[in-house]
Parts: structure tokens; sequence; C-alpha cells
């Protein structure tokens, strides 16, 4: 035991004094925080825009009394609470993007009157943007803990743990706005980095750093230090050697070199595109539902065989996945008793990102619904990213990091 930790297992401390030499996310990101918590999520999270629109048009109209309300929308808050807030205005641009959980972007109305954390300082900041989510530390798994995302986040985005919440790591500042601001000032973004810490990775790369992306010769940008960080915490040789150092404070990545830094870059580069769902990897899928469910050009996307009504009636335990190709460890995902996904890989299935297994998590949630031809598509779209990821970071572990 020594301090300041005093730890009541074995730690091999050669291996410590190596990663603490690398870079702490949290001293190479000038600013970041936790993400929202909104006390009501039921309320003021919804999968439809439209939907979310006419929740607080009527909540904001006097259509409705406060016990009305109340019963209406299932609100634990009191009449009070309800009756004050229904003086707000409703405000269609308060209606935006977030990520609540992997690959699953919903609405939310980002009100700081309805939501009790907005974290506005850093949230305010994802309009063109990108951001690392990681935890601070662990209490369950061992680490895995790590997503992008180009919205604002959901506290519980990585995981439901309380000691695994998730924090926002923005790639670039934007400026407050005030009235005097020009659209051209308001617009202009700087490095949310430490430009010591920047001018010591250029150094080390015998590279020019840039504010934004270029094509010129020897320069990288902010988005290259994102994509190498990425890269580096995706690998399961290093998540395995400092797995007892990852879970007690923010990650650290090795300073990179010159010989692997554009390596990683860009598989860290294809991880991030697959995350954000941006690559392009449904060419084959048509928008008619009988195309999508027999298309012979799905690759390695699961299959959508059977006609039904689309809605999703089981559980999703393990009894809802079926193994139906032993040799390649592929089965079926049943979603009720008629229909099922087909060609679904036993490694996307059980593949976690941070607490949550999101080829569970992402149908789970939407127990009882209708699933329409988009989210079979982005179901789809789920399983291939699941799968291109387990192969990439292979690929990056065959990298030396150090």
């Amino acid at each position: 035991c020594r301090a300041p930790e005093y730890f009541f297992i074995a730690k091999d401390i050669e291996v410590q004094q190596v990663y603490e030499q690398g870079l702490s996310l949290n001293e190479l990101f000038i600013v970041n925080s936790s993400g929202i918590k909104t006390h009501r999520d039921d309320f003021v999270i919804d999968f439809d825009k439209a939907v979310l629109a006419k929740r607080f048009e009527d909540f904001c109209s006097d259509s409705f009394s406060s016990r009305e309300l109340k019963t209406k929308f299932s609100l634990k808050e009191s009449e009070e609470w309800i009756n004050e807030k229904q003086q707000e205005i409703f405000n269609a641009d308060f209606i935006k993007k977030i990520t609540y959980r992997p690959f699953d972007n919903r609405y939310i109305y980002y009100s700081s009157k309805f939501v009790e954390r907005t974290r506005e300082k850093v949230m305010r900041n994802f309009k063109e943007n990108l951001g690392l989510i990681v935890t601070r530390q662990l209490s369950t798994f061992d680490f895995q803990h790590i997503f992008v995302t180009d919205n604002i986040i959901d506290g519980n985005m990585i995981s439901l743990q309380t000691k695994e919440y998730s924090y926002a790591f923005p790639l670039y500042l934007y400026p407050e706005t005030t009235h005097q601001q020009s659209t051209e000032e308001t617009n202009h973004r700087t490095p949310n980095l430490n430009q010591k810490l920047v001018k010591q990775i250029a150094e080390n790369l015998g590279l020019t750093f840039t504010d934004e992306k270029e094509t010129t010769a020897n320069t990288f940008a902010p988005i290259d230090i994102l994509d190498y960080i990425y890269a580096v915490l995706h690998s399961p040789n290093y998540r395995e050697t400092y797995k007892e150092f990852l879970k007690i404070d923010f990650p650290r990545v090795p300073y990179p070199n010159i010989n692997t830094f554009w390596q990683l870059v860009k598989l860290g580069g294809e991880l991030r595109q697959l995350h954000l769902l941006e690559r392009s990897t449904n060419q084959g899928l048509n928008s008619s539902h009988h195309s999508l469910a027999r298309s012979s050009n799905l690759g390695l996307y699961p299959s959508y065989p059977i006609d039904g009504d689309n809605v999703i009636t089981r559980k999703l335990n393990k009894h809802d996945f079926e193994i139906t190709d032993i040799e390649n460890q592929r089965g079926r995902v049943w979603i009720n008793n008629n229909q099922y996904f087909d060609n679904v890989p036993q490694t996307a299935w059980a593949f976690y990102i941070g607490g949550y297994q999101p080829a569970q998590k992402w149908l789970k949630d939407r127990h009882g619904r209708l699933l329409t031809i988009d989210d079979i598509k982005h179901y789809q779209k789920i399983i291939n990213a699941l799968i291109e990821t387990d192969r990439i970071m292979k690929a990056i572990d065959l990298i030396e990091l150090n």
C-alpha cells in the first residue's frame, strides 16, 4: 500500500510508471464535463422529434390542468411544479439530438427549466463538433468505456453504474454568443486542447500542428489526435496491460511516435466513422421492405426475411438469440414469435461498449415499439459496426503502441 491510492490488491509498479508517462485525457482536453442529468428522461427525451414537440406544446398550453398533465405524461412531480413549469413558452429550438446510448441518438427538450443538469458550458459546443466519451473510474467491468459523439450526451451514455458516469471531451470550443457578435465570430472555433502538450506532441512527431485539418504534408490536426486516442483505447492488449490503472482515473495514452502515428490515426478514424454510423456500408439496401429483407448484396449485414407487424414483443434475453450456424457462430435474433434478424454473429450479439451490449440494448429499449424500415436498416448498421469494430481492434493490436 502506498499513497495516495492505497491499493488493496497487487499492482505492477513498473507497468504503472510506464502508464503514467502517457497523456491524460483530463490534462490534454482543457474543458470536459459529465453528461447531462434530466431527472425525468421519459418526459424530456423521446425517439421521435414530432412526438416530443407535441408533448411540450401540450404541456405549455393552457388546454390541460396540472392534474391532467400529471396523468397524461405520467409525471412524478407535484402539481405545484407542473403548474409553475406550465407557464413556460414552448420553443422548438430547444429540441436537440442527444447521444443517449451507444448507437442510439434520440431527441431532448434541452431547457434548464426541465433538465436538472444541462452541463451547458460543455454541451453548447456540440455544433459541427466531435467529442470523446469516457469514464473517470470503473466499478464493474475492465476498461471498455469509450465512444464518440457529435451531440450532447446523457450521463449514463456508457453505463448505468453510478461510478461509471459518462464524461464528454469536445474536440473544439465555440465562443459564447452575444448580441454584438457577428455570424463569423460565433462560428469560429478553437481546439479544446492544452497547447503545451500539443507542442510536445508536435515535437515528438516532427510535424506542424494546425487548428483545422489541412492537406498540406507534414501537418496534423485535432481530429488526428482524437483518432489516435480512439485507436489506442480500443487496443485489447493496451486495455489488458493497463487494466488496473484504467479503472481509477481518466484514461492515459502513450505520447505518439511518427513510426506508428498515422497507422493508428487511420484505424481510429475508421472506428470513429463506424461508431457515428457515417461509413457507407449499406449500398445494397433498397428502400422497400421486400428488397430490404431479401437483397443479395447485404454482405455482412443480417437479413430480415419474414414479413409481419415488426413489433418487438420479445424481452431479448439469451433465449431470443438462436445459433443457426455453429461453424461460423451466427444466429437469429427474434423480435417476436414470427420475425427475426438472421445471420447475426455471436461476436456482435455479445459485444460490449462500456456497460452495454448495443446489439441487445438497442432492441430492448424499443420493446413494444414498431420497427420502421429505417429502424431495421439502423439495426443492421449497428451489427456491421460491431463486426468491423472487432476486426479493427485486432488490427490495432498488431501495431506497437509504446
